[in-house]
């Protein structure tokens, strides 16, 4: 069709009926890449990774705006001198199993898109990752020392969420007596054994053991004006 169409012809139906056909063409795509007819594997991993990667940001971005716990620890890092633009909160596809990460360096933290079974499990890895970076703001941690970095990974562990019971019974361990304290030990000795500087898994359950009474009970911020949300996080 010539330059010279008239305004008649512009508005004519031929370009309404581009609408449903690419509505059409959205839908066969999603039902290719659902059922891996017509498209390689690499690209259904790719599509994957990008929809995995725009839900983690629309969690994130939710979160970080109406949970009680992400809000809180926002707050008191702002306090704190280390406040947290969204952009520092990054998802991205990881390739380890893990959920999420912090970087002290430029002070961000990784959400690991993929990785995550439900919003509850995405804002206690948030919450986790943002408890070390208050550690790191406020008592300047040093990553490389292991008495260190078990205190953050207790307190992580116990104040995010990430040893509540139904978490656990997720994960296969079922325990009636003190729970919430050997999933903290089990996760903060994980984590400690990953440490370049830990030379064996051993080494870690003891520096764990060593730091775990004034860890454990330091529950800051938490302790200074929300209990109740504490004792949330914990149940």
């Amino acid at each position: 069709m010539s330059d010279s169409t008239t305004p008649q012809a512009t508005s004519s139906p031929p370009s309404d009926s581009s609408q449903p056909s690419s509505a059409f063409e959205r839908w066969r795509r999603k039902l290719m890449l659902v059922t891996g007819l017509g498209v390689t594997e690499e690209e259904r991993l790719a599509d994957l990774r990008v929809h995995q990667t725009r839900h983690c940001e629309r969690t994130k971005e939710y979160l970080m705006n109406y949970s009680p716990a992400v809000v809180f620890m926002l707050k008191h890092l702002k306090e704190s001198g280390c406040e947290v633009p969204k952009s520092n909160v990054l998802c991205a596809p990881c390739d380890l199993t893990r959920a999420g990460g912090f970087t002290p360096d430029p002070g961000a933290v990784v959400l690991c898109s993929g990785h995550f079974f439900s919003e509850s499990h995405v804002e206690h890895t948030l919450v986790h990752e943002l408890m070390h970076m208050y550690d790191h703001c406020r008592f300047k941690v040093d990553w490389s020392n292991l008495r260190h970095h078990a205190c953050s990974e207790i307190r992580a562990n116990s104040l995010s969420g990430d040893c509540r019971y139904t978490r656990e019974l997720r994960r296969g361990f079922i325990s009636f007596s003190k729970q919430h304290q050997a999933c903290v030990r089990r996760r903060a000795a994980m984590s400690v054994a990953a440490n370049p500087a830990c030379p064996d898994a051993e080494t870690a359950e003891k520096v764990v053991n060593e730091v775990w009474d004034s860890c454990f009970n330091d529950t800051r911020p938490f302790d200074e004006v929300s209990p109740i949300l504490l004792t949330l996080l914990r149940c």
